[in-house]
């Protein structure tokens, strides 16, 4: 084939955006707070920043680092890095100081943009030549001119584009490498899995760190629609917002739903238009999914996908409003290919429980600087997610359990060994387990069982640790201390964790 035709189908996401923006230049594409940039506005300004970071020496596969609450300029500095062939990676302002350098060195970035209150966070980690948000960037792209460049340094969708952070079972946080073809190709699968309209806003109140809003926001960019920057969960902002702008996908996340609903109980403003609400099913009362759909008059959004997949796999399925769901079996996405596989790699029956395995073109580029991960998890052309379904006659998938153990805490990633690490840190702790508890609020928190030796710790001595050491919803809810033998092991004496749990669900339930 000659390569004119291959170039011919490549794309990348910021020469879409500017040809959105030659169709819809006077149209809103970013409202944060009083502030509101039109696409022809915020083309201009990505065009300066694109200026400014060609003009600091960021070359193209150069990683820059983004430490800031949701704010138009987070848009600003992804579509800008995205005009130059830069990888922007999205730090968690809400990790300690150890686990904000490990992800700063992980990346090795050559600029950082951050916002003002978090430079000094910053700065005690990594020796980053840093941009702040404010009046100083604003200065140098006053004075920028757009730079030819801009547009020209991608010639293959495979380019990474964002970093976003994953924890990982050795309890350190892994970079997912997005490319401009997974962020295009997520974009279309929203809008075709959700029959989104090409005008249907976004409001970004979950962090921009996590793959829903970075996803969506930039797919809304993509087809027309405007972004409602939220720096958090606001419920009365948020609320308003419902009342202003016709929604394509409205967020909601475990752990949010409570403030949510009384505020809509307390204010039943108009709502303008919602397609669909909700995320995480399995992870939220279904009475909770009852109150939300009906106060709103909009289906949940019965999904399950990951940072490393986006939307898909499981995207189809809608609960109706009102409804109290009695099953959560979800429907395979149009745009990827699922199996469900044994240990060996082979397909397993239906009824069987097996790993998913997917591949398709939302799927992620691997993680960031992790050969061994990599090559554990990509096999035989799929990536293994580490999660256990069952596929039932109809083709319907239902979630059995996470191969890999993992806590799920209001959207929050949280592996036991993170937890572990640091109460094991302690000279007095001759074990440490973490297991996932059932959580009203969260969905899923962290409880501890440790093992001390002589005059071990006091419970709140440990809590001050993992205060140190560990962001707040990475801290476990309660510590509790038994005797080393009392620990459940299994033959080869790993901590049989599925114990420990029913340990826990049992005294709940006898409680209640």
């Amino acid at each position: 084939m000659l390569p004119e035709v291959t170039r011919a189908g490549r794309a990348d996401l910021y020469s879409l955006f500017r040809t959105r923006v030659q169709n819809s230049a006077d149209a809103l594409a970013v409202e944060d707070g009083s502030k509101g940039l039109t696409y022809g506005e915020l083309l201009e300004r990505v065009d300066r920043l694109a200026s400014v970071f060609l003009a600091r020496g960021v070359a193209p596969g150069d990683r820059i680092a983004i430490l800031s609450h949701n704010r138009a300029e987070y848009l600003e500095v992804e579509l800008a890095a995205a005009g130059i062939g830069a990888i922007v990676a999205c730090l968690n302002w809400r990790l300690a100081p150890e686990e904000l350098r490990h992800c700063i060195e992980l990346v090795e970035p050559v600029l950082a943009v951050v916002e003002p209150e978090l430079v000094q966070a910053y700065q005690t980690v990594s020796q980053t030549p840093c941009l702040e948000i404010g009046p100083e960037l604003e200065a140098v792209m006053a004075v920028a001119e757009p730079n030819a460049r801009t547009g020209t340094l991608v010639d293959d969708p495979e380019v990474g584009l964002t970093i976003l952070y994953t924890s990982g079972t050795t309890g350190l946080p892994k970079g997912a490498l997005i490319s401009h073809r997974a962020h295009i190709a997520r974009s279309m699968a929203f809008a075709a899995q959700l029959a989104l309209d090409p005008a249907d806003g976004f409001i970004a109140w979950a962090p921009m760190f996590h793959m829903a809003s970075t996803d969506h926001a930039l797919a809304t960019l993509l087809r027309g629609g405007t972004v409602i920057m939220v720096d958090g969960l606001q419920p009365g902002v948020i609320n308003t917002a419902l009342s202003r702008h016709r929604i394509g996908w409205f967020v909601m996340m475990p752990g949010a739903l409570d403030a949510f609903i009384a505020e809509r109980r307390a204010n039943p403003l108009p709502v303008k238009g919602i397609k669909v609400c909700g995320a995480m099913a399995d992870l939220v009362p279904p009475h909770q999914i009852a109150e939300l759909t009906e106060l709103l008059g909009t289906p949940y959004l019965n999904s399950f996908g990951a940072t490393e997949t986006g939307l898909p796999p499981g995207t189809a399925n809608l609960i109706a409003p009102g409804v109290v769901p009695r099953t959560l079996s979800k429907r395979i996405s149009a745009f990827c290919e699922v199996r469900l596989v044994d240990p060996d790699g082979l397909e397993v029956p239906v009824g069987t429980p097996g790993e998913m395995a997917v591949r398709g073109p939302t799927l992620f580029s691997g993680y960031w600087n992790a050969d061994e991960a990599n090559a554990r998890d990509f096999r035989n052309g799929f990536f293994h997610m580490g999660d256990l379904f069952r596929r039932n006659p109809d083709g319907t998938i239902d979630f059995v359990d996470r191969a890999k153990y993992l806590i799920k805490t209001g959207g929050e990633n949280v592996y036991p060994a993170e937890i572990e690490r640091v109460l094991l840190a302690h000279p007095g702790v001759v074990d440490a387990a973490v297991v996932r508890a059932s959580d009203a609020k969260w969905g899923e928190s962290p409880v501890a069982f440790v093992a001390c030796g002589g005059d071990g710790p006091e419970a709140q001595e440990l809590m001050d640790l993992c205060h140190d050491h560990l962001a707040g919803y990475k801290r476990p809810r309660e510590i509790r201390f038994i005797p080393f033998e009392d620990f459940p092991r299994s033959t080869s004496g790993k901590v049989q964790r599925h114990v420990l749990e029913t340990w826990i669900a049992e005294e709940m339930a006898r409680t209640q």
